[in-house]
């Protein structure tokens, strides 16, 4: 597994102790120690291995935690929501690790969302380079044209974006309501991408659910619910991801 460094002050804040900005005056007014030696430099990058002190306090080292989430709608795929609305963290109360969770649901999607502790493990699950595909079901307004749905593949434009999808099936057309159920597979996630790409060629998304990361599905899991990833399954996201850059 990775061992990937971090800059010294990104490596306190995830800790707890403090926010990354105060941490950077922390280390420029030598109140950090690095393996027992003060650090006043901001570029510095640390490991997993190095021991860190704040103020001749050892920083604590968490160890790793894995859970796989069923997302509900109208929650925040964040710790924290400065309006004051439900957020991933308020389902995990029990949990005294400090978790994130990895890239995102928007908050009226639902579905598979994976959260840790392990910042190594979510760089190789997230990034699109690494190619984990994510599976969605899609319900759209409208009954789309297979050569309209084709024009996913292709890319569709918006802005600086171009929106791919790399694979998509149609499992239900409702004549009489004027909707179309649709499974879409990505290899990468930008912002708001699906919904994006379906107005794009003119199709507004109704309901979004993820249903699949990888190997990953929702099998057991009601809305709110979660589990640990196995040790096992661990090792074949760590395993899918960096298969997918070499």
């Amino acid at each position: 597994m990775s061992d990937s460094r971090i800059r010294l002050q990104k490596a306190i804040a995830e800790s707890g102790v403090t926010s990354r900005r105060k941490a950077e005056k922390l280390i420029v007014d030598g109140k950090v120690k690095v393996n027992g030696v003060t650090v006043t430099t901001l570029g510095t990058k640390v490991s997993k291995k190095d021991e860190i002190e704040v103020n001749g306090i050892k920083l604590e080292k968490e160890e790793p935690v894995y859970f796989l989430f069923y997302k509900p709608r109208e929650v925040i795929s964040s710790v924290k929501d400065d309006k004051n609305r439900k957020v991933v963290l308020d389902f995990f109360p029990e949990i005294k690790e400090r978790i994130f969770p990895i890239g995102r649901l928007d908050y009226q999607s639902s579905g598979l969302l994976l959260l840790t502790n392990d910042g190594d493990f979510a760089n190789v699950v997230m990034h699109p380079r690494h190619g984990i595909e994510k599976v969605y079901i899609v319900k759209v307004k409208g009954i789309p044209q297979k050569h309209e749905l084709f024009q996913m593949k292709k890319g569709v434009r918006d802005g600086k974006d171009l929106l791919k999808a790399l694979h998509w099936k149609v499992l239900s057309v409702d004549s009489k309501q004027k909707t179309t159920i649709l499974e879409i597979t990505l290899g990468e996630g930008k912002n708001r991408h699906i919904r994006r790409m379906m107005n794009g060629i003119g199709y507004p998304v109704l309901k979004i659910k993820r249903e699949k990361y990888g190997f990953l599905t929702l099998d057991g899991l009601q809305p709110g619910e979660h589990r640990p990833l196995t040790p096992k399954e661990v090792k074949q996201m760590w395993n899918l991801g960096t298969k997918n850059v070499e």
